[in-house]
Order: C-alpha cells, then sequence, then structure tokens
C-alpha cells in the first residue's frame, strides 16, 4: 500500500461499512428479540405446567373481576355451571390447529355466553366447526338447553393486531374471541373479562369440537437467536475480508487499480 493509495481504500470503504453496520445492527437486534422471545415462551410454559392440568377450580368470583389479570389466571383449569344463551352465539373467523401431518382448517370458533345461577355472564368457547357448519341450523344438536357444566381454561381476550380484520357485528362477523366486544354487541352486562375455553369432552352432535389449543408448546428460540447472531458473524467476517483486500491489496490487484485511475 502506498501513501496516495491509502486515503482513496479507506474513503472506499464508508458506504460499504455504513451498510455493514446498518445490517450488523438488525441482525443482533434480531437475536437479542429471539433471546427476549425465549424467555417469555419459558414463563408462558411455566405458566401452563403449573395451571393447566389436575383438578378444575373454581372461576375468580365476579367481586374480583375488575382486578383480574391474565399473568395470574390465565391457563388455569376451571369448571363452571350455568344456562348457555344459544341466541347469542358467535361465530369468530379462525383455524384449527394442525395435526400432525396435516394443514389447518379454515372455520370459526363459536363464542356462547353462559349465565351462572347469580346472574353473571362468562363467556365461552364453545369450540371449532368448519365453515359449512357456521349456521346453527346444520347443527342442530349442538345448542343444548338447560343447566351444563363446562371444563376448560381460563383464557385472556384475544389481542387484535394490525393485520386483524374490524368485526361486523350487524352481519355476524367476527375476529377476534373478544368477550367484551362480543357481550357489547348483544346488550350483555356483568360479563367476565375473561373466557373458558371448554375442553375436548364431545358435543351433542360432534360439534363444535372443544380443546384446540395444544399445550405443549415449541420453544426453538434459542436457535433462532443463533442463527441471528452466526449470519451477524459472518457478515463481520466478509466485511473484514473485504476491508482488507481494499487496504492491503495484492500486487496484481494492486497495478489493475493504478492502471484505471484517470
Amino acid at each position: 500500500m502506498t501513501a496516495t493509495t491509502a486515503p482513496h481504500s479507506i474513503r472506499s470503504l464508508l458506504l460499504p461499512g455504513l451498510a455493514t453496520l446498518i445490517a450488523l445492527g438488525i441482525l443482533i437486534g434480531l437475536g437479542t428479540w429471539q433471546l427476549q422471545r425465549k424467555t417469555w415462551k419459558e414463563g408462558l410454559i411455566a405458566q401452563i405446567q403449573s395451571r393447566a392440568y389436575g383438578e378444575p377450580g373454581a372461576i375468580v368470583p365476579e367481586t374480583d373481576w375488575s382486578r383480574w389479570r391474565a399473568a395470574s389466571d390465565e391457563f388455569r383449569r376451571v369448571r363452571v355451571t350455568g344456562t348457555l344463551l344459544n341466541q347469542f352465539e358467535t361465530p369468530v373467523y379462525g383455524l384449527a390447529p394442525a395435526a400432525p401431518g396435516g394443514s389447518s382448517a379454515q372455520g370459526y370458533y363459536l363464542m356462547t355466553p353462559l349465565r351462572l345461577a347469580d346472574g353473571a355472564v362468562v363467556m365461552v368457547n364453545r369450540g371449532f366447526v368448519p365453515m359449512e357448519l357456521k349456521d346453527p341450523a346444520t347443527r342442530p344438536q349442538s345448542e343444548p338447553t338447560g343447566e351444563v357444566t363446562i371444563t376448560g381454561l381460563v383464557r385472556a381476550p384475544e389481542e387484535r393486531n394490525m393485520f386483524t380484520p374490524a368485526d361486523n357485528p350487524g352481519k355476524n362477523s367476527w375476529f377476534a374471541r373478544d368477550p367484551a366486544a362480543i357481550a357489547n354487541a348483544h346488550s350483555l352486562t356483568r360479563v367476565a373479562p375473561f373466557y373458558v375455553e371448554a375442553d375436548a369432552t364431545p358435543s351433542p352432535g360432534g360439534w363444535p369440537k372443544g380443546g384446540q389449543t395444544h399445550l405443549d408448546l415449541p420453544n426453538n428460540h434459542l436457535q433462532y437467536a443463533f442463527t441471528w447472531y452466526g449470519i451477524a458473524l459472518t457478515l463481520v467476517g466478509v466485511f473484514s475480508a473485504f476491508a482488507w483486500r481494499r487496504i492491503y491489496p495484492v500486487s496484481g490487484e494492486l497495478e489493475q487499480n493504478e492502471e484505471t485511475k484517470p
């Protein structure tokens, strides 16, 4: 390297270096985000393991509903008794979890209010039906009357994001399992801030099918983090080799660079 080529070589690294730094920051950020997701997933798995098995308990009493928090109660196995308000059955669009080797099925989760003996209401996700069974008339045995007992998991309202379509209660078109929104559409009061997701106990007539939550959650976030960090390390190596060749070109490259100068 000569004194005349060094500044030119270093200046030629400014834009590639800036692009590399930006890409490196993104890759490290993605790896760190996966580590954060790993911590969150481990906490969720611990919650499920400690709450979702064993004998079912009672739901949180109505007097405590204003203080209810998912972090302390979600995925707890409970049993609740009341009367289903089948006239307010609400089909929420969704996908049934794929079976091993299969694919997800489109359909609806049936959210039905359950009126308790004291008049309060708990929304129940009774389970999944395929697209062609949205109309209750196609499954006349699926709406039991009288007092029923449902065992299942306490679930928090489904979170919406920028990709969640807006609900249209007038057309009975729903896209989020949100007890408050469904209760408001049907003018129901004293409604729990959570819902109960029914277990896989068979329903009359075979539909809906409960127990759709998979409790065995995969946790591959550490692997994903290593992948992003590995790509970041590779990027550093590639840029280092590139920069070295620019600053310390081999003799043939140096002669070629000199020949191409104006």
